[in-house]
């Protein structure tokens, strides 16, 4: 395709003009480049990447850690925690951590930052996706104690936590996004300079270890190949997310299997895209094995559902879509014959930037659906107009929509998925079937095997009986570092980015 090959020509001619690697980034600052611009700094905003590579653990710390190296959950704000009843647990909070304006952590922050995710003023990612579905209530014994309560019972509530930036009640504003978020964590929020940097510093009175980065600057480049050479030319130091034409230096660059899922969302409320066959064809029309090792890395993993095959709950017996051209063209024929509008227009809503080749796969796949017979039309966005597709309240009148998307499960567990994507009122979700949600609630309360049982259940369901998504790939990413660093990025790196971890050589 023209852009991608423009992008791997850009790449050379960059090199090959003689930016060798001078690393002119000295001392102990560095310069991350993102691919998104950052248009939003608000930690209950962090499960976006773009946002939790800047904020999550930085900035803003979790109550409890998720262990991406080893597995489970490690203290981070809370010291510990127990299960109290079914329905309650009970988290310790590290005594003497201050907040970077001086004032302490309390339990009061915990319940506050909790129901600042919930509040529907603000749409909250992280609790849209996160904690959706479930009502909480809270007892505060001492400043140093919460108990949190939940309807229905959250069995993985700790699991829960390691997702959630905690927010100061005192300084971030209740019913709208913070524009200089006050935290906890190794680094103060510095400056932001919208459109083009973020800074982040430091934090001298930090509670835990110093870390070895003193100052960190993010910088935003949508192209890879750009991106990439400015680390070959010492002019940044991390590049979290390059593509894989531009991946190819050994000494810089790793690859690692992250959490990602490629999709497209199917708007399953409004015609043509209503009637189950012309989902059904979308699905056949689509070559994902010719995508493998051209726009998607050649290690990446043709998905048959939103989570990756290590979650508990992950359903084998839902098959790998065939690419079949003329069943799918069968089955457009027949759905137009029984009335269906098949010649309706179905817009592709992209978003520029969210993987490597993003841009060039949603090209890829309105060709593949055209040759099947649908109308179909590409709009890539940036982040800031697509999430207005993509998030609840979606764009009003917007007609069928394929909805680009890329979604992030690295702890384990489908509860992180399920009911954003699927439950009638998940923030991401289009589907209204109460069989649907009544399996997303059994399953969320359960325990053990039979919690596996319900959510492989879902998944066949909602893949296969409704069909509510163009499943594409569980992704492989890779990453380029600076010579200069002792950083190797993990799975974590997908969705994270903390600087405390990167020392210097």
């Amino acid at each position: 395709m023209t852009i991608h090959k423009a992008a791997f020509w850009l790449s050379g001619t960059i090199l090959a003009a003689g930016l060798s690697p001078a690393f002119a980034q000295q001392g102990n600052d560095v310069t991350v480049v993102l691919a998104e611009t950052v248009d939003v700094v608000e930690p209950c905003m962090a499960a976006r990447q773009d946002v939790g590579r800047v904020i999550s653990e930085n900035v803003n710390e979790m109550l409890v850690e998720f262990d991406y190296v080893n597995g489970g959950l490690k203290p981070r704000l809370a010291t510990e925690w127990s299960q109290v009843d079914n329905d309650t647990w009970e988290f310790k909070l590290r005594p003497g951590v201050k907040w970077h304006d001086g004032t302490p952590l309390t339990a009061k922050d915990v319940q506050f930052t909790i129901e600042r995710n919930k509040n529907p003023k603000l749409s909250c990612e992280t609790g849209g996706k996160y904690f959706g579905g479930t009502e909480f209530s809270f007892e505060i014994p001492d400043d140093n104690t919460i108990r949190i309560t939940t309807n229905p019972p959250q069995p993985i509530l700790p699991l829960l936590m390691t997702v959630m930036p905690v927010q100061s009640a005192a300084t971030t504003p209740p019913d709208e996004f913070d524009r200089k978020p006050v935290g906890t964590g190794p680094y103060v929020f510095s400056d932001w300079q919208v459109g083009q940097s973020i800074t982040v510093s430091r934090n001298p009175d930090y509670w835990g270890e110093q870390p070895q980065v003193e100052k960190a600057t993010y910088l935003f480049r949508s192209d890879s190949a750009v991106a990439a050479a400015m680390v070959e030319a010492g002019e940044a130091d991390i590049v979290p997310s390059i593509a894989l034409q531009d991946a190819n230096n050994k000494e810089t660059d790793f690859s690692y299997p992250n959490s990602e899922t490629t999709s497209l969302r199917i708007d399953t409320r409004v015609a043509p895209t209503n009637d189950r066959r012309i989902r059904e064809a979308m699905n056949l029309a689509i070559d994902r094995e010719a995508m493998v090792g051209t726009l998607f890395p050649a290690d990446a993993q043709i998905a048959t559902h939103l989570v990756v095959p290590t979650t508990i709950g992950y359903n084998p017996d839902v098959p790998v879509w065939p690419f079949d051209p003329e069943k799918a063209k069968e089955l457009v024929a027949e759905a137009k014959a029984d009335g269906v509008p098949v010649d309706t227009q179905i817009r592709i809503i992209g978003r520029n930037g969210q993987y490597p080749n993003a841009t060039e796969a949603m090209e890829a796949i309105m060709a593949m659906l055209q040759d099947v017979g649908l109308n179909v039309k590409l709009d890539m966005y940036d982040v800031s107009v697509w999430n207005n597709y993509f998030v609840a309240p979606f764009v009003a009148d917007a007609g069928p929509t394929l909805t680009q998307s890329q979604h992030d499960n690295a702890t384990g567990d489908p509860v992180f998925t399920a009911f954003v994507k699927y439950a009638s009122e998940g923030s991401h979700s289009m589907l209204r079937d109460p069989a649907v949600d009544e399996l997303i609630a059994k399953a969320t309360a359960a325990t053990g095997e039979e919690r596996t049982k319900l959510w492989q259940e879902l998944f066949a369901k909602v893949n296969t009986d409704i069909i509510a998504d163009i499943p594409m790939f569980h992704m492989v990413g890779f990453t380029r570092v600076s010579p200069r660093l002792d950083f190797k990025p993990t799975i974590a790196t997908n969705s994270e980015l903390q600087l405390s971890q990167i020392k210097f050589k």
